[in-house]
């Protein structure tokens, strides 16, 4: 029965999760403060996809795309503004269970920041 399981909120989130690491390396010192609490949320919204709070997870990950924007702010406000929208953008494709428009949410928002897939040049 437990491969009939279908998380409520998309698959996205370790994706993120797991670019999270390339954005600390990317972003340098400034990052260093910021990205323990940005792995925090995420960690919190995977707990909460699993455990059936979809809301609860969103509102994680949303938390965690707050903290990445406040550190755009520091590093350069223009592009803050662009991520923030990015970030709008994936909380509302996970709300709709959108994964592929988060999946490319996810994929601008680590590309503008300097931060490639792993495997693409």
């Amino acid at each position: 029965m437990s491969d009939e399981h279908q998380p409520a909120v998309p698959i996205a989130i370790e994706q993120v999760m797991a670019r999270v690491s390339e954005l600390e390396i990317v972003l340098g010192a400034p990052a260093q403060a910021v990205m323990p609490l940005v792995r925090a949320r995420l960690t919190e919204a995977i707990a909460a996809r699993d455990r059936g709070d979809p809301p609860g997870a969103i509102a994680k990950v949303g938390e965690a795309m707050d903290q990445l924007a406040a550190l755009a702010d520091r590093l350069d406000p223009a592009e803050a503004m662009l991520m923030r929208a990015l970030s709008q953008r994936f909380r509302s494709a996970l709300l709709r269970g959108d994964q592929a428009s988060a999946h490319e949410a996810a994929g601008t928002m680590f590309e503008k920041s300097g931060a490639r897939e792993v495997g693409k040049k």
